[in-house]
């Protein structure tokens, strides 16, 4: 069990077994809250005397194997496991929609938090489909966590390999939603390096059919990318700071397009 469990810590060991590993109590809760079930799980005495309401109604179909402390902390990645793991199938992540309206699209990003923090951030702004070009796995224990189980309700679809592939295969993408009708747009820092008219982010009308593209945290977007971009926008703040950290600056920009929903929605009724 430790061996099978060790692998599932791996890309190659999760397509191998066509098998996530959730670890801990929260995504758990966040795979009882889907539309499948786990296939198996893994705890110790002490989690399940505290946690009886797990196996009421429906959880009483899901295989349980009780292990001890020490076997849980070899089999997982997290150094204090609070006592549970979860095996969810692959195939019940969701599918992309065929019409997405609002997408984000991620560019080359590497830092496992900020990947994690962006999804549970889309997923609250009402995102519908996430795009990533390369960088951090999606589905590693570190993205899973910071997600707070957001990548098990969000569609994504990532294009890997080799950075230039996956950034072509974004630009493909992207060029598409151009014709489909999207407005694709761009986050800038406005200075003399981007010349182009740069729009402060409530300026835009966040109603119509959006792609958001965000950078990478050190390089941002790949020029390829930037070409792509219908409108460029901005987040003005000191310039004391030079930038602001990736998933900070998406939270003010992904909750304008839920507000300007939300106000779109009120002024129809009235």
């Amino acid at each position: 069990m430790v061996r099978r469990l060790r692998a599932l810590s791996s890309r190659e060991g999760r397509e191998h077994y066509s098998l996530l590993l959730l670890e801990g109590t929260h995504l758990l809760e966040e795979a009882l809250r889907t539309s499948y079930l786990p296939i198996e799980i893994i705890a110790t005495t002490f989690w399940l005397k505290n946690h009886c309401e797990f196996f009421q109604s429906n959880t009483k179909k899901i295989p349980v194997y009780e292990v001890t402390n020490s076997v849980l902390e070899a089999a997982l990645t997290t150094k204090k496991p609070d006592g549970v793991a979860s095996v969810f199938p692959l195939k019940a992540l969701p599918k992309s929609l065929q019409r997405a309206d609002f997408v984000l699209a991620l560019d080359r990003l590497q830092d496992p938090g900020n990947l994690g923090t962006l999804f549970r951030t889309a997923l609250a702004a009402e995102v519908q489909e996430v795009w990533i070009a390369s960088g951090a796995d999606p589905l590693s224990q570190k993205v899973l966590r910071a997600s707070a189980g957001a990548l098990l309700h969000l569609p994504y679809e990532r294009f890997g390999g080799p950075d230039q592939f996956a950034v072509e295969e974004l630009v493909d993408k992207l060029k598409q939603s151009v014709v489909s009708g999207y407005q694709v747009v761009g986050t800038f820092v406005s200075g003399p390096l981007n010349p182009a008219p740069i729009l402060p982010y409530w300026q835009l009308d966040w109603t119509k059919p959006t792609v958001l593209v965000l950078g990478n945290e050190g390089a941002g977007i790949h020029p390829l990318i930037k070409s792509c971009c219908t409108h460029s926008i901005t987040l003005p703040h000191s310039p004391l700071v030079e930038s602001l950290n990736v998933a900070s600056a998406a939270v003010p920009l992904l909750l304008e397009r839920r507000r300007a929903k939300m106000l779109k929605e009120t002024n129809q009724k009235r």
